[in-house]
């Protein structure tokens, strides 16, 4: 079955997994999450990742995922915010902040994914993925 928005589906096994307090979460692999992935590990979000099997198209992310020690999730919301049916771009004066700037949002731009710590520091805009906090 494929799947319309996959960043979207990528969010809500994560989201999912750490409401039911699994150790990891077996995703369908791509550039694009690996990218998030990538950033989430070195936002604190997740402690971290492996893709298993070759560059293939039947390769699988495996994201291990990272609790407090009340043994709650360090992840309390992810939220899609560009979509396939409404793409939300921002310039680089206008890129939000989440929570105050105690969340992280993560930036699709030129030159490459980033947050929007990042972008705003480069001067670029993109198009917003999603916000994490």
């Amino acid at each position: 079955m494929s799947v319309s928005d996959p960043i979207a589906d990528m969010l809500t096994r994560i989201r999912n997994a750490v409401k039911a307090r699994f150790d990891s979460v077996v995703i369908p692999s791509s550039k694009l999450k690996i990218e998030i992935a990538r950033i989430m590990q070195e936002e604190g979000y997740i402690s971290g990742y492996e893709v298993i099997g070759s560059g293939s198209a039947d390769s699988i992310l495996k994201i291990y995922l990272k609790y407090k020690k009340d043994k709650s999730g360090v992840i309390n919301g992810l939220k899609r915010v560009s979509k396939p049916s409404l793409r939300v771009y921002a310039q680089k004066e206008k890129l939000p902040r989440v929570m105050g700037g105690l969340g992280t949002v993560i930036v699709s731009t030129s030159q490459g994914v980033m947050t929007a710590k990042k972008a705003k520091k480069l001067g670029i805009g993109g198009e917003i993925i999603c916000y994490l906090w």
